[in-house]
């Protein structure tokens, strides 16, 4: 599961037993060699239906982690790319890793809230991988609000995600036993880790952008195996 190189259980602890924010700022040196991770194949899947190089003036990646996406995106970006993320570790790690990146797009490095994103009809594309898991339900409307916000009228939102899955498939049941594990965590421990599965499916989300004024797109079967349960969505704002 874990590579050589990455965390010990005994980081991994550490880690959950702490905020977000400082659980990240913890696990950043070693982030690269945990399943956490966004594949690269899944991500050159998903910027695939972006378009051609130069072909997008300014991106964001939110929750950009150690700026896997950043460096897809780059190519395909004329002006610039912008990590944003709440830990700076990560965002460190991501400048660090990014120095050889291709392309010529200008990289900025913000650190912030997702939910509470400070930009105003600045990009073409935004992008996020991986981190739905750490917004609550009841804060996805926020996300998607400053998503809208933060995009130019005719811009695109371009996730990955994936179908409910079905109540027979044993991962639903792992899946809902982790999340019930953490929130019972949380319950007895302060500060919260917000980090769970199953979050921002395809239903939610389709109907959480289109009544924030989005045209949905899903794509699916373009994920390699085994990445093949996983769908790509392109939002479109009206």
């Amino acid at each position: 599961m874990f590579h050589r190189d990455g965390p010990t259980f005994r980081e991994l602890a550490r880690q959950a037993l702490t905020s977000v924010e400082q659980g990240y700022d913890l696990l950043a040196p070693k982030f690269e060699h945990t399943p956490f991770r966004t594949p690269d194949p899944v991500l050159k899947a998903a910027l695939a239906h972006v378009g051609p190089e130069g072909s997008v003036g300014s991106a964001l990646d939110v929750c950009c982690g150690t700026g896997a996406a950043m460096r897809v995106l780059r190519p395909l970006c004329r002006e610039r790319v912008v990590g944003f993320d709440l830990s700076q570790g990560m965002l460190d790690e991501a400048r660090r890793r990014l120095a050889d990146a291709p392309g010529s797009a200008a990289l900025d490095f913000v650190r912030g809230d997702a939910l509470a994103l400070p930009f105003d009809a600045a990009f073409e594309l935004i992008t996020s991988f991986g981190a739905f898991g750490h917004i609550l339900e009841e804060d996805e409307p926020r996300l998607v609000e400053g998503i809208t916000r933060a995009l130019k009228p005719g811009g695109r939102f371009v996730f990955v995600t994936a179908q409910p899955p079905s109540a027979l498939n044993p991962g639903y049941w792992v899946a809902k036993g982790f999340n019930a594990a953490m929130r019972v965590r949380n319950a007895l421990w302060k500060p919260p880790f917000v980090m769970y599965y199953l979050t921002f499916l395809v239903p939610r989300a389709r109907a959480l952008l289109e009544a924030a004024g989005f045209d949905v797109e899903v794509r699916e079967g373009d994920m390699p195996e085994p990445f093949g349960r996983l769908v790509t969505v392109i939002a479109t704002k009206r």
